[in-house]
């Protein structure tokens, strides 16, 4: 690590490195022109992501800044793939394959400013799918579209497909669900909680 820097650990367990301890100078004229192609996506970036702030708290919308600001190495506002190559060369890995970096970039739906990026890190921290796929497959487990699946016939599945869960994952899953006296759970109510993390207000 060279002299007069440090690491900051993000969440999701990363490390980064900040910005030596003197200040870096003012920001070349190519760093402005870069931010004035971008201004067209900016503002769809923006919309795209408008409601991502309050899935954090304010702590973590702090830390999340920080690693932002380190990433964002010519201070343009946007983290593009130069940004990219030299936040890896930063911490020791520079032959990084410019498909993987084109990879990255295309993960996000616009340019990506700190609002895009938070809400391309909020996805990837909750892995969870939106409330309409689960929905979606719930549904596909009840052909005749009553709303409800019975809990024995749902954990059966689970614990049977793909990867399967155990009956402690499942009975964990079920206390949140809301599920009425002969067993039948309202898959409806459990996708809005599985995404929301509480119940939907009549």
């Amino acid at each position: 690590m060279r002299p007069g820097w440090q690491r900051r650990r993000i969440p999701g367990g990363f490390e980064l490195p900040l910005q030596p301890l003197w200040s870096p100078g003012p920001v070349e004229n190519k760093a402005s022109r870069k931010t004035k192609k971008k201004e067209g996506g900016a503002l769809r970036a923006q919309r795209a992501s408008s409601n991502v702030f309050s899935n954090f708290e304010q702590t973590q919308i702090q830390e999340f800044k920080e690693a932002f600001t380190l990433m964002d190495q010519n201070r343009d506002g946007f983290i593009d793939k130069e940004d990219l190559k030299d936040t890896y060369a930063s911490l020791g890995k520079i032959n990084v394959k410019d498909d993987e970096l084109d990879a990255m970039l295309k993960e996000a739906s616009g340019p990506i400013n700190f609002t895009m990026f938070l809400n391309m890190f909020g996805e990837k921290l909750s892995g969870t799918d939106t409330e309409e796929t689960i929905l979606n497959a719930f549904k596909m487990l009840d052909p005749e579209s009553k709303g409800s699946i019975h809990k024995d016939y749902i954990k059966r599945l689970l614990m049977s497909q793909a990867d399967k869960m155990t009956a402690e994952e499942v009975n964990q899953m079920f206390q949140f669900a809301t599920i009425d006296a002969a067993g039948n759970l309202d898959y409806k109510a459990l996708s809005y909680v599985l995404t929301h993390g509480e119940e939907k207000e009549e």
